[in-house]
């Protein structure tokens, strides 16, 4: 399964916006460490897509425009359907390691090597 990071990006976005409507651009690109620009392009694709609606709530033409990112019910479908999907992928890498450890361990007791004690912190 290939990790498609913009995705993943929307995933993260959606989940912030789920929490907190009143974020603004800049303090989503800092939650998330993506450059303002990243930001911008994700947040009109997904108000293209319909995932989110976006509101102007200033009221004064002089001062700089203020939004708010608000979920739709399609975009909380979508986190939903994203979080299935993340959490499917950590399921399937969970259980490879597991297996590969296990497999691991039980090669290196037949050549009489045991796996290293757990240091303390």
């Amino acid at each position: 399964m290939n990790e498609h990071p913009i995705r993943e990006d929307i995933f993260k976005i959606l989940r912030l916006l789920s929490n907190r409507e009143d974020m603004s651009q800049r303090d989503l690109s800092g939650h998330l460490d993506m450059s303002l620009g990243k930001t911008n392009y994700l947040l009109k694709s997904m108000a293209q897509r319909g995932l989110i609606m976006v509101k102007n709530f200033t009221v004064r033409d002089q001062k700089m425009k203020k939004v708010k990112y608000i979920l739709t019910k399609d975009g909380l479908d979508e986190k939903f359907r994203l979080a299935y999907y993340y959490l499917k992928k950590k399921e399937t890498e969970y259980l490879e390691l597991k297996n590969e450890l296990e497999n691991g361990s039980m090669a290196k007791e037949a050549d009489g090597k045991s796996l290293p004690e757990k240091s303390e912190v």
